[in-house]
């Protein structure tokens, strides 16, 4: 392509972007104030144009550009988005486009403007096929994606053109920041990972196909069905130990595509979902719906012959030993996200839209069909009342007003029960069987969710109860309910009788002759723990809540009933006692 006119577009971004790179420099806030552009963008078209022939030696005529930078960022992401679309150039002009519009969107603040554009450089895509291609050593590029959500089901917003990170080591995870090129990511695959090696556990109807080079060590299936899938066990599938539907429901859950069922023999139709990725938390992506997977050739990533293309889950921590797919690396190496919320809602704590869908599938597909009294009640359901119940349980548990912007809120559920006369052995009956399937779907088990979870299907299904009945007058408009921790008791406000004692922070104690701070003294003996502990009453790591609480603190320190799990060494409550009497000094 020496000599082209690819070859001279191509210059001419990248000499756009070097001079919009030098321009940009401190007025960024979003991403590095320094060389912004060096490693998403400047990098790749400068290897692009490396690849097609050309010469990509700076020069020293760099033309001086006028205007709002936010305004040639946009214009030069829309020229390299054409560039893009034309056939066989180098992954780097992709690269550089998902940079581009990312950074492009950052500067658009108007959520109007914001929209035109995605659509603007979605017309320009429009007739690319959506896939996620592997770039050698780089990271995945994905092609106009129609969902991207996080682990709680909520979208993350993406451009048409996306790179995801891969290596592991982005600052703007999931999206890459070019962190693979400084740090030398490889993304080959190692020599001593589990060979692909497709295992069949024949059953009766149920022919389990198992792939260990595939895992990803979700641990779904060994959690949900321990009968059948045995952990430290051989053979590691017995299917003669679940019924043929939990079976086929937990294969169907498998994220990586390890697991697979045969019926009578047969292979089965695949799902038919639609195309989503979700960023898993502290885990891999996880793709459905069957969006290709392609390599740098734009050929299908090479796999087992019997593995899924409807579903797969690909690398994102950057140590997985079978790349582009995840191996379970990420458990060993420690990658994690960034921590959840202090306290963090019932929603969040839960884990959001998939597992409250999840528990309300199996409820309705698995325990209601086979019960005396719920089967008839539920015969004539719409289609989609699992997905129903499962928004109004993220509205209410504190997520987004999924069920009040798609269903009609609070006035709808109360029409749904409307004139029905519910029963009290229906409602004892269903608020049961919720709680098995909470079991059965993985939802946390932890005292303090299992109480708020519980109050809330005793609580809901009573008034619902009495709404339906005959003559029944429930107010109008109002909103859906908004359920909290029981009594503040929220997760890590006490110490698990089965928790490890954690170690004593080491904290040196000022010296007699030496001024004493609670900034520097005091506020470190104080563990995280004992903080979440009180934050009913106070915040242990405030200067302000401990002075006010001191003399009640010191009284309970010195009785050794706080902190919970053992009492303070005598130079410590002497220490506290001390920084009292000085005047709670900061």
């Amino acid at each position: 392509m020496t000599g082209t006119p690819i070859e001279a577009r191509l210059r001419d971004v990248l000499t756009r972007a070097r001079v919009l790179d030098r321009d940009l420099t401190g007025l960024m806030t979003d991403v590095t104030a320094a060389e912004p552009l060096r490693d998403s963008v400047l990098r790749p078209l400068t290897e692009a144009l490396v690849t097609v022939g050309g010469n990509a030696e700076t020069g020293s005529d760099e033309p001086a550009e006028t205007g709002d930078p936010a305004d040639r960022v946009w214009d030069l992401a829309k020229d390299v988005t054409r560039l893009r679309v034309e056939p066989d150039l180098p992954l780097g002009v992709h690269e550089a486009a998902a940079a581009l519009q990312h950074l492009a969107w950052l500067f658009t603040e108007d959520d109007d403007a914001r929209t035109a554009r995605v659509a603007e450089l979605a017309e320009i895509q429009a007739g690319l096929p959506p896939r996620i291609q592997v770039a050698p050593n780089g990271p995945y590029l994905v092609t106009n994606a129609s969902r991207v959500t996080d682990r709680l089901g909520e979208t993350i917003h993406v451009l048409p053109q996306t790179a995801l990170c891969r290596c592991g080591e982005s600052d703007t995870k999931p999206l890459c920041d070019g962190s693979h090129a400084r740090i030398g990511f490889s993304g080959a695959k190692e020599d001593g990972r589990v060979p692909d090696d497709r295992q069949e556990y024949p059953g009766n109807p149920v022919t389990v196909t198992d792939n260990r080079g595939l895992c990803a060590h979700s641990g779904l299936c060994t959690d949900r069905l321990s009968s059948v899938f045995r952990q430290k066990e051989e053979p590691f599938v017995a299917p003669s130990g679940g019924r043929m539907d939990e079976i086929v429901r937990t294969v169907r859950a498998c994220p990586s595509g390890a697991l697979g069922h045969l019926l009578d023999g047969q292979q089965p139709p695949p799902q038919q979902r639609e195309p989503a990725i979700e960023v898993s938390l502290d885990g891999p992506y996880r793709i459905t719906g069957g969006i290709p997977l392609v390599d740098a050739d734009g050929a299908p990533e090479p796999r087992d012959a019997g593995a899924s293309t409807e579903h797969y889950s690909l690398c994102r921590c950057g140590h997985s030993r079978n790349k582009p797919f995840c191996s379970g690396m990420h458990w060993y190496v420690g990658f994690a996200d960034p921590p959840p919320s202090a306290e963090p809602t019932l929603y969040e704590w839960a884990g959001g839209l998939p597992a409250l869908t999840r528990m309300t599938h199996i409820f309705y597909d698995k325990y209601v069909p086979q019960d005396p009294l719920l089967a008839p009640l539920f015969a004539r359901m719409a289609p989609d009342h699992p997905e129903r119940v499962a928004a109004w349980l993220v509205e209410t548990f504190g997520g987004p007003k999924l069920y009040t912007e798609q269903y009609g809120g609070y006035d709808h559920m109360v029409a749904e029960h409307a004139g029905k006369a519910l029963k009290e052995e229906w409602r004892a009956r269903w608020a049961q069987l919720i709680s098995r399937a909470a079991d059965d779907a993985g939802l946390p088990t932890d005292a303090e969710f299992r109480a708020a979870f519980a109050g809330y299907v005793e609580w809901g299904s009573r008034i619902a109860v009495e709404n339906s009945q005959p003559g029944a007058t429930p107010p109008p408009h109002m909103p859906v309910p908004r359920w909290w921790w029981v009594c503040g008791a929220t997760p890590g406000a006490r110490v698990s009788a089965l928790a490890p004692t954690p170690e004593q922070p080491v904290t040196e104690l000022p010296a007699e002759n030496e001024p004493i701070g609670f900034a520097a003294h005091i506020q470190p003996l104080f563990r995280e723990m004992d903080r979440k502990s009180m934050s009913f009453m106070f915040d242990l790591w405030s200067h302000d809540d401990v002075t006010t609480h001191a003399e009640a603190i010191l009284a309970r320190l010195r009785q050794g009933t706080m902190p919970c799990d053992g009492a303070w060494p005598a130079e410590r409550v002497d220490a506290f006692a001390r920084w009292i009497a000085e005047g709670n000094p900061a």
